[in-house]
């Protein structure tokens, strides 16, 4: 799940729902198999800055302690210094280091700056995409109303 501007969740919300259609920028750092920093991850380390718990980021993003855990890992091994810093004491928490905030903030602005570089040329792709139907133009603004 993505809950950043940048990177929100591509599920439908009703059948026959209209919606607009959205260009999401999803960059990755990869050597191999292995993902340094991708959108989840981002969307992790911003979590984790929230909430102050690995726990309580996980229940957040809505996956599972484990799964966040192994990502974080995986963050921490690939970067040259820990990207989160935990707590030896248990229930102590969670925070993003000063590499950690700075790799989030460079993250955001590479995916800020790629939407911006790609503007005109989703202008133009948009132009080609199929239109809204219009009955559910219609239904739309009778919700709004």
């Amino acid at each position: 799940m993505y809950t950043t501007e940048h990177n929100k969740p591509a599920r439908r919300k009703k059948a026959g729902a209209a919606q607009a259609w959205s260009a999401r920028p999803r960059w990755r750092l990869a050597r191999g198999s292995e993902i340094a920093l991708g959108p989840g991850k981002a969307d992790l380390l911003e979590a984790i800055r929230s909430a102050g718990t690995i726990s309580g980021a996980a229940r957040a993003l809505g996956m599972s302690y484990r799964r966040s855990w192994l990502l974080v890992s995986t963050m921490n091994r690939c970067f040259a210094r820990p990207l989160v810093s935990t707590s030896s004491w248990r229930g102590k928490g969670a925070a993003l280091t000063r590499d950690g905030q700075r790799v989030l903030e460079l993250y955001r602005r590479l995916e800020s700056a790629s939407l911006e570089a790609a503007r005109e040329p989703l202008a133009a792709l948009e132009k080609l995409l199929r239109p809204e139907r219009a009955g559910a133009k219609k239904a739309r603004s009778r919700e709004a109303s």
